[in-house]
């Protein structure tokens, strides 16, 4: 179960990452500036680029600490680009019309993506591989959690733009209103994960006793 909902959290989250990409002239997350800037400079696709980023960061991540990469991570950094470059190729979410739809769109955007990084990390088979590489740079450095986004995401947003990737005033609020949904939907759905296995652990214990 834990397998099919990390799966199901990983579409989600990249559907929100197609559909805010489809509007970039807002703004969009840093990680996805970078992304959307390799590819206008060097070609291939959106997702390639995704999947060649998270898997240079898994190594990194891998080398300075083993713990934060599991078998999840490494799904992780192939699915979300695959499922990316899928969604923009069967071309059915809706495009910019430059006009105020543009931001309704967008937040539906970042909203999909909160409710699916918090429903593929809620899964508990490994955290992504920007997230496991923040968490061992942090480990490493001795320095907070939260700087260490500040900065890494900023030298990321520098390059992304350096490269001509897509940066609004969107890219800048993106984590302001990401970030409290992923919380939310994460704790949600961790509940309700240890709500439903704890029958099953129940009866386990029951039938070893028994």
């Amino acid at each position: 179960m834990r397998w099919a909902i990390f799966v199901v959290g990983l579409m989600f989250f990249s559907l929100g990452i197609s559909v805010t990409i489809n509007v970039q002239h807002l703004g969009i997350h840093p990680w996805d500036v970078l992304n959307v800037g390799l590819y206008e400079k060097y070609g291939f696709t959106i997702g390639t680029w995704n999947i060649v980023c998270g898997i240079i960061l898994v190594i990194i991540s891998y080398i300075l600490d083993k713990r934060y990469i599991k078998l999840g991570t490494f799904l992780n950094a192939l699915l979300v680009g695959s499922f990316v470059d899928l969604f923009l190729w069967l071309d059915f979410l809706p495009g910019a019309a430059h006009t105020w739809v543009d931001v309704v769109i967008l937040l539906i955007g970042i909203i999909f993506m909160g409710f699916g990084g918090g429903m593929y990390n809620a899964a508990g088979v490994g955290s992504g591989p920007r997230d496991g590489f923040m968490l061992s740079i942090s480990d490493k450095t001795g320095f907070p959690i939260r700087r260490v986004r500040i900065v890494t995401e900023t030298s990321v947003l520098l390059i992304g733009l350096l490269l001509g990737g897509p940066v609004f005033i969107f890219t800048f609020l993106f984590t302001f209103i990401q970030s409290p949904l992923f919380q939310y939907f994460f704790l949600k759905i961790s509940a309700l994960l240890n709500h439903m296995e704890k029958p099953s652990d129940e009866n386990k214990k029951a039938k070893s006793a028994g």
